[in-house]
């Protein structure tokens, strides 16, 4: 055990001192969500641990040709303009539209893709072929997305924002939504190939994506810009399109190339794999491919986890202390704290560690700000525990420790705190199994975690079941021993004692 914690803090220290983003020479890091799915950035259905995608044999090119190495990033989608003035990596590419907004905040390269969004209905439906049809009804489209903010501009459709495509067309398949509206390239990898679902009308609206840069760096914002203006005149933006199945008739129009497609081998590749029918011999072997990926998954999940928790111990453990014992100011701060903690959404706090301090100097490490977040947010839970363990001893316990002899911190080492614990242990070890799973929320700032990790693979494989069974069942087992580690103490604590 004392192994696993030295560990522990070497690692929360070792990325301490590391700095947040690292500009290593002849490397482009460039950031994306590969849980948003085909064809941009995902895991290859054919081997779960390569990332694969039209924008990643974009960005590979990109960085080939400035003479560097393209490394993934993986972010959380709407973390990652946040993300990339923070200045954990290059660049951002994800199918981000270029926006006024946006272009307030980032630069953008030139376009490297014109599309525009695309109206999905299920194959029943007759009389909806564009938004004017869609008044009273109920529209599916990602969050935070360009579709998103026409569906709200047109007024009288009731518009639900999802996190990942793929669950919005199951939910049309099933009649939850009415009709779909995404980007044409999502429509053709998650509309198209369901026999349940067509696409209708006309193309609706007009967008273009960029690759965000910092505002701090238009020299590298005009080498990608030269580096797309050569792909483009020789004609491998167009290859990279037509292998992916996405070129359309917007492209056609902004590259002046009206010439047939040629065959989309990527995207007849992925609908291959993605409908192949497998026995259940092959359906085990592909869940114990996955295991691997989950494994480190779950590695930083514990890691966080234990760090974060250790962290939450001594800082609760300090409020209480100094609520009960100390009193006047400090007990006044504690208390403000605890109540102020308590009272936020622990996403937040960890948006603040991580993007607001930057703005005063701060810069941590995912690593770092995702333990501090964690460790201050079930610190303020902690100090509540601890404050009701206390409390449960009876204040004849530290007189009669005071008459023999003993000074104060002498009686709350020696004789109050063993006390206390007893009281304290079962709710600590509910926390601990709480922080665990609330550790899933540290994927909004760079961390790949568990929870992560199965969205990836789910999305990819519209497998939110099985995959989310073998996930929930690696959570049992990193959790288990320390259930069973606290009633052992629990029993040891109370040998001898008479129940209540």
């Amino acid at each position: 055990m004392k192994s696993l914690i030295a560990g522990m803090l070497i690692a929360l220290f070792g990325a301490a001192s590391a700095p947040a983003a690292t500009a290593a020479e002849g490397v482009l890091r460039w950031a994306a969500d590969a849980e948003g799915g085909a064809p941009y950035v995902f895991r290859d259905p054919r081997n779960p641990s390569r990332m694969v995608g039209f924008e990643v044999d974009l960005m590979e090119e990109v960085a080939h040709r400035l003479g560097l190495k393209a490394e993934f990033v993986q972010n959380q989608w709407d973390s990652l303009i946040p993300g990339l003035q923070r200045g954990d990596y290059d660049v951002a590419v994800n199918g981000i539209e270029i926006t006024e907004d946006r272009k307030r905040e980032v630069l953008f390269s030139d376009p490297y893709f014109v599309t525009y969004e695309q109206i999905t209905v299920r194959k029943e439906n007759q009389d909806l072929q564009s938004l004017e049809d869609a008044k009273g009804r109920i529209a599916g489209t990602l969050k935070y997305s360009l579709a998103e903010r026409i569906l709200k501009a047109q007024g009288g459709i009731e518009v639900r924002g999802y996190d990942s495509q793929t669950t919005i067309y199951e939910d049309l398949s099933n009649g939850r939504l009415d009709f779909v509206l995404l980007d044409h390239p999502i429509a053709v990898y998650y509309g198209n190939p369901d026999p349940r679902l067509k696409s209708v009308g006309r193309p609706v609206g007009d967008m273009t994506y960029g690759i965000a840069v910092p505002l701090s760096n238009a020299a590298l914002q005009q080498k990608i810009n030269q580096a797309l203006s050569s792909m483009k005149s020789e004609g491998k933006l167009r290859e990279i399109y037509d292998r992916w199945g996405i070129w359309n008739s917007r492209m056609a129009e902004a590259f002046q190339d009206y010439s047939p497609s040629k065959k989309a081998t990527e995207l007849n590749e992925y609908l291959a794999a993605m409908g192949r029918t497998q026995t259940w011999r092959q359906q085990a072997a592909q869940y114990w491919s996955y295991v691997p990926l989950l494994a480190r998954g779950a590695v930083t999940t514990l890691q966080l986890s234990a760090v974060g928790m250790i962290l939450a111990v001594a800082l609760g453990l300090l409020l209480a202390l100094v609520r009960l014992y100390v009193g006047g100011v400090p007990g006044f701060f504690a208390m403000v704290y605890t109540e102020a903690i308590r009272g936020t959404p622990l996403l937040i706090q960890l948006f603040f560690i991580f993007y607001g301090l930057p703005n005063i100097g701060i810069k941590l490490s995912p690593f770092v700000a995702a333990v501090i977040g964690l460790g201050m947010n079930y610190g303020a839970y902690e100090a509540e525990v601890y404050r009701a363990g206390f409390l449960s001893v009876p204040r004849s316990q530290m007189d009669a420790a005071l008459s023999l002899g003993m000074n104060r911190w002498q009686a709350l080492c020696h004789v109050i705190l063993p006390q206390a614990t007893r009281v304290a242990l079962p709710p600590m070890t509910n926390d601990f199994i709480s922080l665990l799973k609330d550790s899933s929320l540290v994927s909004v700032i760079t961390m790949v975690e568990l929870t992560k990790v199965y969205g990836q693979l789910a999305s990819t494989y519209y497998d939110y079941l099985g995959i989310g069974i073998l996930t929930a069942a690696m959570y049992f087992v990193i959790g288990l021993p320390f259930v069973r580690l606290s009633r052992a103490l629990e029993k040891k604590f109370t040998k001898g004692r008479p129940h209540i």
